[in-house]
């Protein structure tokens, strides 16, 4: 048997761990835990368990205790994973292996500036033209300057995941008629420039030229046998299409060969027209995991653990174009 940790993982993982779950060869026993003590994951964990409110030290520290006393030989983690990356050695040291990648390529690849910076001498891959900005005034200067040339600008903090800062900058904004529709991740110039006013410098901001095509997302994994990338082409809409664009794929393989990821990442890219620009890599499984592998006849999350424990596994795609989707389905928490 093979205890896995998954540590406050987005509820997505649900479908993630059924995956891994899927052994031939071994017994895997799920242990979970959140933050968050009624999230619908306990109910594909064999063990569940609510996460203290801590941080830093103190966080790596009630990692390597819960790891001890819950037996566990595998961490899977999402919370703090930088953190926790930085620790592994601590992690082995007791006998526990973590399925994440070495800390340096983390670090680098979170901080969205230096992870472009990592490929601009690579002429295949598209990078989005992008200005650092750290004060109102020179925000300003950036969008004026990106606006000279690009209908419409967006900024993101350099430090992020999941895009949660994101925003579309929009102008000329008819307040009335918002309050008729849903704003999503739309902010208007003058918002964004009262918000940014309020604090003399403020940490790392991306300032790029938005780019309004679909996103296409490449889940990957390498292994032994060669890599495992599968592309998707979001929408707007709940379903996605799987589509093995040979351009998205040279594109990935370029990536690959450069950071050398051994574990499951996701690699995003954003159309301008035909033309896909690198937009981040996420050094982890995705939410949209499940859709890629149910399409490639693939399971991602058990050949990785498997490699985690040094086995590597044969494993075959289908490369047949699909449209995926998925359905929510209830489930009695307690």
């Amino acid at each position: 048997m093979i205890r896995v940790w998954f540590n406050h993982w987005f509820s997505t993982s649900y479908r993630l761990i059924e995956l891994m779950k899927e052994d031939t060869h071994e017994q895997i026993y799920v242990v979970g835990s959140n933050r968050q003590k009624d999230s619908v994951i306990q109910k594909v964990c064999d063990e569940w368990y609510e996460e203290p409110d801590i941080d830093n030290e103190d966080y790596i520290k009630y990692c390597l205790d819960f790891c001890v006393q819950h037996d566990i030989h595998a961490f899977v983690p999402r919370r703090k994973m930088v953190e926790i990356s930085q620790n592994i050695e601590r992690f082995e040291q007791i006998g526990v292996k973590v399925m994440v990648d070495d800390h340096a390529t983390i670090q680098l690849l979170n901080d969205k500036a230096d992870a472009y910076q990592i490929f601009k001498d690579c002429s295949e891959l598209h990078i989005p033209d992008f200005h650092i900005v750290n004060s109102l005034g020179e925000f300003e200067q950036a969008y004026r300057k990106l606006r000279e040339e690009y209908e419409q600008v967006c900024v993101k903090f350099v430090r992020d995941e999941g895009g949660m800062s994101f925003r579309k900058i929009a102008e000329n904004v008819d307040r009335f008629k918002q309050l008729r529709v849903y704003q999503g991740s739309g902010i208007s110039y003058e918002m964004l420039s009262e918000a940014l006013s309020s604090t003399a410098r403020f940490d790392d901001l991306m300032v790029m030229p938005y780019l309004p095509g679909n996103e296409i997302s490449v889940d990957c994994l390498q292994t032994g046998k060669g890599l495992i990338a599968i592309p998707r082409n979001k929408g707007a809409a709940r379903h996605e299409r799987v589509e093995y664009d040979p351009k998205i794929l040279q594109m990935t393989d370029t990536i690959m060969q450069r950071i050398h990821l051994k574990y499951p990442c996701n690699i995003q890219f954003k159309l301008q027209g035909d033309t896909p620009y690198l937009l981040e890599i996420n050094t982890r499984m995705s939410g949209g995991l499940q859709m890629s592998c149910l399409a490639a006849q693939v399971n991602i999350p058990n050949i990785a653990l498997n490699k985690l424990f040094g086995r590597e596994i044969d494993w075959t795609m289908d490369r047949t174009e699909k449209t995926v989707s998925y359905i929510e389905l209830p489930r009695i928490i307690s």
